[in-house]
């Protein structure tokens, strides 16, 4: 018996694909859904010569409950769209592939406002460049498709664009990940408690030498074929930076309003895009909640007994919050805000947070704090995700804290690590972008190694001084990350500095017009601003080796036992951890996990010297007591009042 395809659409496409399949098929012509859908229909293909997105949203409208597969053809300003094959019922619909195809363009913005007006006015007139030529070529691979999928045969277009240029007949195939708030396939499930509550279990490490549970060789296959995609990626560019030091590369994350660069920083210019596509699905994890449906908005007032303080992870101070067009409102506990739920680590509960501290996006306005990507981590296991969560708010507190109390921290010498990378990489700062390189141990309280990394220039122009950071288990790979941060930035910001040398020198006797995260680095570009960091620079001071600064740690197989060891490290300063998991479906896929992780007391950085984040924060008034660097708690006014220099 023969299958019967129903055929929606008009014009030449629809036209050659039924001729080439009612020799084997049956065939139902129909110019729209009004007659509803035969039945015994086996498949059923959208055609035309030209653009309906009112089209493909009635056929996900009319076929998702029949179960029925379809197929879809059409052109759009002089290209062909094939696909996807749309399953009712699974994940990868027709508007999860315009929403990808819609985003990866660099006119998205124009094309978003478009799509909305063909909705609603009915598409576009026939597109001129639909030839006989052209649209033989998509009805030949319609199809085919369509008859591998009659057959029950592997269908090639399930998640995946087909586009032809129809000038050229150039073509090519595109994947494209479902959307998980896609209206018709997505389904996201409600945030809960209960799917907040985290377990850590095991994660070995992949050798003895790392502090990964997942090689960068075991993800390769897949972060470029399911992340990165000029057409239809959730990443859609790639450049490899060549004035860096080292190899260096970048990814492109597109938002609707904007463009975001991810970099990867290695040694090798391969790894260094694997590496930046992760850097990229973390940015894109911490925008904003595409894991879970946020469904609590209440006052703090009402959720206190179950939630965080906002004060505790600190705020803007009054005179702050005062400032004329200042773009935050004090935190009201009566007001009502959403939640999302977290976990406390060290309390072992779920805990509600607010969502624009477990989501950077939402710190534009509206809310009461500016809260950054600070404590956003992505790993190979959910615990390994923790765990460099924590590495990074303690990095940036730890810069913070030696800023904000200028903290005569000691100064290493790299030589003493006896580590022969390093040896080289400090080598090459210095022949190849002509820096010294300065390393101090900025360790807290805590006792996990902590470094400021300090770059100053050998040349006569370009920037003067560039500072940066890290923090591990392991004072070396602090080390080396802080050196690979320094070394993206340097040749990159001698060209910017120069011609905007003039902007700089306004920003060193008005510190309210540093506003953006490179205005940080452009202001410590001035000779005349190094004289702030002399709290750091003193030469008096004898050089300590890595050895007399950090104690070997116990070194184990399972990543999970150093986790546990950090916890207890906290357990112990009655300082909490709180994880909100930030995954979403296009990460576990692949069994990637990201997180956002809060440590109340500690400082968040911020960018823009306005929105400095102290209040709440005693802890910075406290440590430096502990550390032995004052006889006596310091005062807020004894804070370094000058904008700080991570960048």
């Amino acid at each position: 018996m023969s299958a019967v395809v129903m055929v929606v659409g008009e014009g030449l496409l629809a036209d050659f694909v039924c001729g080439e399949l009612s020799a084997q098929n049956q065939v139902v012509r129909q110019t729209d859904w009004k007659a509803g859908v035969p039945e015994a229909t086996n498949l059923a293909l959208v055609l035309h010569d030209t653009w309906h997105p009112s089209v493909h949203h009635k056929a996900e409208e009319v076929l998702q409950p029949t179960g029925i597969p379809w197929l879809r053809g059409f052109v759009s300003f002089g290209e062909g769209v094939v696909g996807p094959l749309v399953r009712p019922g699974t994940p990868g619909c027709s508007q999860c592939a315009d929403w990808r195809r819609l985003m990866a363009g660099f006119d998205r913005k124009e094309m978003w406002g478009l799509q909305q007006m063909l909705t609603a006015n009915g598409g576009m007139p026939r597109d001129a460049w639909a030839s006989r030529t052209g649209l033989w070529q998509m009805a030949h691979l319609i199809a085919a498709e369509a008859q591998r999928v009659l057959q029950g045969r592997r269908a090639h277009l399930e998640g995946q664009l087909f586009l032809i240029n129809l000038k050229t007949l150039k073509n090519s195939r595109h994947f494209f990940l479902p959307d998980p708030q896609c209206p018709v396939c997505g389904g996201l499930p409600d945030d809960s408690p209960t799917a907040a509550r985290i377990s850590l279990q095991p994660s070995p490490k992949i050798n003895a030498d790392s502090f990964r549970c997942r090689s960068i060789d075991d993800l390769k296959d897949v972060l470029v074929q399911d992340y990165l995609d000029s057409r239809t990626g959730l990443l859609n560019g790639k450049m490899h930076d060549l004035m860096s030091p080292f190899a260096d590369a970048s990814v492109n994350l597109p938002l609707f309003t904007e463009d975001e660069g991810a970099a990867g920083r290695t040694h090798s210019y391969a790894e260094s895009v694997l590496t930046a596509i992760l850097e990229g699905l973390e940015r894109y994890c911490g925008l904003t909640p595409r894991g879970k449906r946020t469904v609590i908005h209440d006052s703090y007032r009402n959720l206190a007994d179950q939630a965080l303080n906002p004060v505790k992870v600190g705020v803007h101070a009054k005179e702050q919050y005062e400032r004329p067009g200042f773009p935050f409102q004090p935190f009201d506990p009566d007001r009502p805000i959403d939640w999302v739920w977290g976990y406390s680590l060290l309390e072992e509960r779920p805990i509600l947070v607010p969502q624009l501290l477990a989501y950077y996006s939402l710190g534009c306005g509206g809310g009461f704090v500016y809260e950054t990507s600070n404590g956003c981590a992505l790993g190979g296991s959910l615990e390994e995700a923790i765990f460099y969560g924590i590495m990074e708010v303690l990095e940036r507190d730890s810069f913070l804290m030696t800023w904000y109390a200028q903290l005569p921290i000691p100064r290493l010498d790299p030589s003493s690590a006896d580590d022969q990378e390093l040896r080289l990489m400090i080598d090459r700062l210095k022949v190849v972008a002509g820096y010294d390189l300065y390393l101090f141990n900025s360790t807290m309280e805590h006792g996990i190694p902590s470094v400021w990394a300090l770059a100053k220039n050998r040349k006569q122009n370009g920037v003067n001084l560039i500072c940066a950071a890290g923090t591990h288990l392991d004072p070396l790979r602090a080390v080396k990350s802080a050196i690979h941060e320094l070394a993206g930035m340097m040749l990159m910001l001698d060209e910017k500095f120069e011609a905007n040398r003039e902007k700089a020198e306004q920003m060193l006797h008005d510190p309210f017009l540093v506003q953006q995260m490179e205005d940080h680095s452009m202001l410590y570009s001035l000779p005349q601003a190094e004289e702030r960091l002399q709290f750091l620079l003193d030469e008096n001071r004898p050089l300590r080796t890595f050895d007399e600064e950090f104690e070997r740690s116990e070194r184990h197989a399972d990543l999970t036992d150093d986790l546990k060891d950090i916890l207890q490290v906290f357990r112990r300063l009655n300082l909490d951890v709180i994880v909100v998991d930030q995954t979403t479906p296009e990460l576990k896929r692949n069994g990637l996990h990201c997180v956002k992780v809060l440590i109340p007391g500690m400082l968040p950085m911020t960018f823009g010297h306005h929105l400095t984040r102290v209040t709440g924060l005693e802890r910075v008034l406290r440590v430096p007591v502990e550390l032995g660097y004052a006889k006596q708690p310091l005062t807020v006014e004894q804070l370094n009042p000058h904008p700080h220099p991570f960048p």
